[in-house]
C-alpha cells in the first residue's frame, strides 16, 4: 500500500512546509467554500467549535507545521506527512504515537466531485478537528496501540472500527443526530444523506455491534452508528479493543444490509454510480470519499 495511485505525494522541504500552485490553492478554496454551508444543521457542535478552534485557511491549502501549532497544544496531536495509502502497521504506529497521517496531494478538478484516494481536503477539513478533543484523541491512540498489538488476522475487524466511528460516525445531540466522521464531514453528498435520508439504519453505537458490521467502501453507508457523546470513544479508549475483537469474531459477522457490488444503489443522491474499488483488507486508509 506505498503508493499513491494516479496522484503523487507532495514532500515537504526541512521546515514541513510543501509548495502548492495557484491551482491547487483554487481547488482548496472551491473546495471548501463548497462545504462550510453544508455544516449548519447537519454537525454535531462539538465539531463545529473544534473547526472554528483549527481556523483553516481559505484561499490556500492548508500547512502542515501550521496546524501543529493548534492541535499539540490542544491535545498533543501533530499531522504527518504520507502517501496517500500506508500499510496496516505503519498506520496504527503513526497513530499510536499520535501523530496522525494525512496525504499531502490535492485532487485534480476532473475528479472534484469524486475521488477514490485520501486527498488533503479530507484528511485536513474531514479528520483534523476533532483531534483537538480530548476525548477523540485518546480512542485514536488507544486505537493505534491496539492495532500494533492485534494478529494482522484482526486487523480488517478493526477497521471496522475506525470506520463507523472515525470515518462514519454521528453522534446525538441536543438539535438532533448530527455527523462528526470525517467521510461524512468532507462530503457534501454523504452529509445530507447521513443526517437526512430516511433510508440508512441509524444504531446506537455499540463497539462490539460495529465490529461485526460489514460495509462497502464505495456506496452512500447503510448503517450509520450513533454514539450518546464522545465520553463514549474516551471509555472506550479505556477497554481491553482487542477483548471486544475476540469477543465479535465469537459471535460472528452480522449479515450485510448493502447490495453485491454489481448493483450500485443511492446513484440519484450522488448524481452518478458509485465506483468498484478494491476489497484487499490489507489497506484501512481506503479510497472511498465522494467529495
Amino acid at each position: 500500500m506505498s503508493k499513491s495511485g494516479k496522484y503523487t505525494a507532495k514532500v515537504p522541504n526541512e521546515d514541513g512546509y510543501i509548495e502548492y500552485s495557484a491551482e491547487e490553492d483554487s481547488v482548496w478554496h472551491d473546495l471548501i467554500t463548497r462545504q462550510l454551508p453544508m455544516l449548519h444543521n447537519r454537525a454535531c457542535p462539538p465539531w463545529i467549535g473544534a473547526l472554528d478552534k483549527m481556523q483553516l485557511p481559505i484561499d490556500h491549502v492548508p500547512q502542515l507545521p501550521e496546524l501543529n501549532k493548534v492541535l499539540e497544544p490542544c491535545t498533543g496531536w501533530n499531522v504527518w506527512p504520507v502517501l496517500a495509502l500506508i500499510p496496516f502497521t505503519e498506520f496504527f504506529n503513526l497513530l499510536a504515537n499520535r501523530k496522525f497521517p494525512v496525504a499531502t496531494f490535492i485532487r485534480s478538478r476532473a475528479e472534484f466531485d469524486y475521488l477514490q484516494e485520501p486527498d488533503i481536503f479530507h484528511e485536513v477539513f474531514g479528520h483534523t478537528p476533532v483531534l483537538t478533543d480530548h476525548r477523540f484523541g485518546a480512542f485514536i491512540e488507544a486505537y493505534g496501540k491496539a492495532g500494533l498489538r492485534a494478529d494482522p488476522k484482526d486487523h480488517g475487524m478493526l477497521a471496522r472500527l475506525f470506520w463507523f466511528t472515525v470515518e462514519f460516525g454521528l453522534v446525538n445531540t441536543k438539535e438532533g443526530i448530527r455527523a462528526y466522521g470525517s467521510g461524512i464531514m468532507s462530503s457534501p453528498g454523504e452529509l445530507v444523506y447521513a443526517i437526512e435520508s430516511d433510508i440508512p439504519q441509524r444504531r446506537p453505537f455499540d463497539a462490539i455491534d460495529a465490529l461485526r458490521t460489514p460495509y462497502r467502501i464505495d456506496i452512500y453507508q447503510t448503517v450509520y452508528f450513533v454514539l450518546d457523546s464522545f465520553d463514549q470513544l474516551f471509555d472506550l479508549a479505556q477497554q481491553d479493543l482487542l477483548a471486544l475483537v475476540a469477543e465479535a469474531r465469537r459471535l460472528g459477522m452480522h449479515a450485510p444490509t448493502f447490495p453485491p457490488k454489481n448493483e450500485h444503489p443511492f446513484v440519484g443522491m450522488s448524481g452518478k454510480a458509485a465506483n468498484s474499488v478494491s476489497d484487499d483488507l490489507d489497506q484501512l486508509r481506503k479510497p472511498r470519499h465522494d467529495v
